[in-house]
């Protein structure tokens, strides 16, 4: 089905939606509007990003119920994939969405550790391929992000175990820019001839180029060039149709723009923007995808891996292994050029030349990853550590009488302790505090990379110099039953994706959620 949509898309391109996931992670638009697709023709009904990925993932659970009639969807334990570096919002929406298609026991996933996990379960073996101190790499380079993930390989009670240490930013650059790219390259060429194109032929021009991209990129192909036809205008429709190529030195010369040859030490180049522009997905100014990894490698190491990453005299993060994932790097030349780079930089450090990790399908490897990912949460599979590298507290109003001049004491109460692995949740019931709804409150957070020892439920009445507060969150929460100070308890939980969740349980059941990233990012 999806090889379908896409020779059907690049037919009629104004009736395309493309890159929701993209759209659901940016955060100057109203992600909820319906706004896709972006350049619709006049009289096409547009969606919004959400409804986009509700159908997909409806979608999705129809063709499991038509295969599997004796094993109901709903019956089943649902993992959904999304990028590495999507921010707490983008998580909600996708979450949305998957209820809207009624999807049911959801757990969402990493998509870099979902194709480390997809390794892992086509190798065994795999304590024998690695070890103790050795650095992985994961460089995913999807259709509209590239994501950048370390997992390091330690040890415990003489067990290797691996721990994921860092996440890159929301990079959105990837299989699409490489499609723009072409598509220019050929509409160059056009316009040498005397072939003007204008934007909808341009649009279906990208789309085309994708498709003829993949088919050069298959490993299975011999091709040196791979037809292009696009439609004429009007009265011309069919029989003014445009016939040209995409070659495969033209596909190489492109890639290699977003693949320069650069020092380790050249960050990704910040260009002057016009103060207007449309309204559009924030694409990463600089296209050098090399420039991109060597600013992760570069990152602050956090408290954790301090005394993990190993690092070079530069300071740089020196990975022993990589492990390559998406269809852009289904490419022998694109692989080549990134260990050829990252040998480099490794080369200047001191180190030894990275050691890819192969024997998985760069296009299926996210999907089975999560499937061996949900075997591992009940104890058929080795699961990748993620403990949060701070102890998180949130802030108690003491309750005393109103003094002019004089706010109330706060005393910080422990939610979460320094290391507690992602995918865990704890429960404090022992402990009731009055939570405001129905009105704007705000709700003051903390953490220490010193007082590792906290456990949840422990309440500080001195919030000496080990306490750093973190930015505080203005919220309003709701209640049918009006407004006022609820007794509740609190539960944590720190999800597969890195963020903290904090919910507020009443009595009679009724809960309250507020979050935020304890993740390390650059």
């Amino acid at each position: 089905m999806g090889k379908l949509a896409q020779r059907r898309g690049a037919e009629v391109s104004g009736r395309l939606v493309s890159s929701a996931k993209s759209w659901l992670s940016w955060s100057a638009v109203d992600r909820t509007s319906a706004l896709l697709p972006v350049n619709a023709v006049e009289g096409i009904q547009q969606i919004s990003p959400v409804d986009a990925s509700a159908e997909y993932l409806r979608y999705l659970r129809s063709a499991w119920d038509q295969e599997h009639p004796d094993a109901p969807f709903t019956d089943q334990e649902i993992l959904v994939t999304v990028p590495a570096s999507f921010d707490a919002i983008a998580r909600e929406l996708t979450g949305r969405a998957a209820e809207a298609a009624g999807y049911r026991n959801l757990t969402m996933l990493e998509e870099p550790q979902a194709a480390f996990y997809a390794w892992l379960e086509r190798h065994s073996d795999w304590r024998e391929r690695v070890q103790e101190g050795d650095l992985v790499l994961v460089i995913d380079i999807g259709g509209g992000t590239t994501d950048f993930t370390l997992i390091a390989v330690t040890a415990k009670a003489g067990q290797l175990e691996l721990e994921r240490l860092a996440v890159g930013e929301h990079i959105l650059l990837g299989g699409d820019n490489v499609d723009l790219a072409l598509a220019h390259a050929v509409a160059a060429e056009l316009s040498a001839k005397g072939t003007k194109l204008d934007k909808f032929q341009m649009q279906a021009l990208w789309n085309h180029c994708r498709l003829a991209k993949e088919k050069l990129l298959d490993p299975a192909t011999t091709a040196s060039e791979v037809p292009v036809t696009l439609l004429g205008k009007g009265s011309s429709l069919i029989g003014g149709s445009i016939k040209t190529s995409l070659r495969r030195e033209q596909l190489e010369q492109v890639l290699e723009g977003f693949l320069p040859l650069v020092p380790s030490s050249e960050m990704p180049q910040a260009l002057r923007r016009s103060g207007l522009q449309e309204i559009g997905l924030p694409y990463a100014s600089d296209p050098a995808i090399t420039r991109h990894l060597a600013q992760f490698l570069r990152q602050k190491a956090s408290a954790t891996e301090a005394g993990t990453v190993r690092r070079g005299p530069s300071g740089l993060a020196c990975p022993t292994h990589i492990l390559f994932n998406g269809g852009v790097l289904h490419a022998p030349f694109v692989r080549q050029r990134i260990l050829d780079v990252l040998n480099g930089w490794l080369t200047e450090e001191g180190f030894r030349a990275v050691q890819p990790l192969a024997g998985e399908d760069l296009m299926q490897a996210v999907a089975r990853g999560a499937a061996y990912y949900g075997a591992a949460r009940h104890g058929k599979g080795v699961r990748i550590r993620g403990g949060i590298a701070r102890s998180y507290y949130v802030g108690i109003e003491t309750a005393m009488p109103a003094v002019p001049g004089i706010p109330a004491p706060l005393k910080a109460l422990a939610v979460a302790q320094f290391g507690m692995d992602e995918g865990t949740s704890v429960r404090i019931p022992d402990r009731e505090f009055g939570l405001i709804v129905g009105e704007p409150a705000e709700f003051r957070f903390f953490s220490s990379t010193r007082r590792k020892d906290d456990a949840p439920g422990v309440l500080i009445e001195d919030l000496d110099g080990d306490l750093e507060e973190l930015s505080p969150v203005e919220v309003k929460l709701t209640s049918e039953q009006g407004s006022g100070l609820v007794p509740v308890s609190f539960e944590t939980v720190i999800t597969e994706t890195g963020m903290l969740e904090l919910w507020s349980v009443a009595r009679d059941g009724r809960r309250w959620k507020l979050e935020f990233n304890v993740r390390a990012t650059t």
